[in-house]
């Protein structure tokens, strides 16, 4: 089983489900099928499990082509850094590219969006991922925190504690400062009004 199921702080793990939505960042894996890096290119796009034309079912590990990754919802691939994939998910992403020019006055071409959204991901000095911290009443539905050691899914009026096989019940949000798992970009996406979806379960099978 390969450890390509992403949590929301970015971290692989290894488990027996796909969960909602298919990641892609170009090839990561070697020719025995093992992750060797964290990323291919600035490209980090989530995918519906759905066939499609120009990928067909959804691929296993061959040497050579991109690798494929899991999550749970689209809540955590967005705290992981993806953004809506412009061809299996089209009305999706022109609701985000809409957002995106609501958040930041402009419209950008995918290229544009994914430039800026990896200079939020990682620090180039470090090689870390970059958090930010905010007051927790600012955040938007959607957006993941780090709160009491564990990452939690901001809604509109409480906290869901994240596991990696679904999500625990309501708390309540804290108040003051909190550290920020969800790049900063896609947090104002949220803010202009894009809501990543959300799922109840992440029980489908993996190989």
């Amino acid at each position: 089983m390969a450890a390509n199921r992403v949590q929301p702080d970015g971290s692989f793990d290894r488990l027996p489900q796909r969960g909602q939505f298919m990641g892609n960042r170009g090839c990561l894996h070697d020719d025995a099928g093992n992750i060797r890096r964290k990323h291919a290119g600035k490209l980090w796009i989530t995918c519906t499990l759905r066939e499609k034309p120009s990928r067909g079912a959804v691929p296993r590990f061959a040497p050579g082509r991109y690798t494929p990754l899991f999550f749970l919802d689209e809540s955590v691939a967005c705290a992981a850094g993806h953004r809506p994939c412009a061809e299996c998910r089209r009305a999706v992403y022109d609701d985000f590219r809409a957002a995106w020019a609501r958040a930041f006055g402009q419209a950008e071409k995918a290229d544009a969006m994914d430039r800026i959204l990896h200079a939020a991901r990682f620090d180039t000095a470090t090689r870390r991922p970059i958090r930010h911290a905010t007051r927790a009443e600012t955040l938007p539905f959607g957006a993941f925190i780090l709160w009491q050691d564990r990452p939690h899914l901001v809604t509109d009026d409480a906290l869901l504690p994240y596991a990696p096989h679904g999500y625990a019940p309501p708390v309540t949000r804290p108040d003051g400062t909190v550290t920020v798992l969800t790049p900063e970009p896609l947090v104002q996406v949220m803010r202009a009004g894009w809501r990543p979806l959300l799922s109840a379960a992440g029980d489908r099978p993996n190989w």
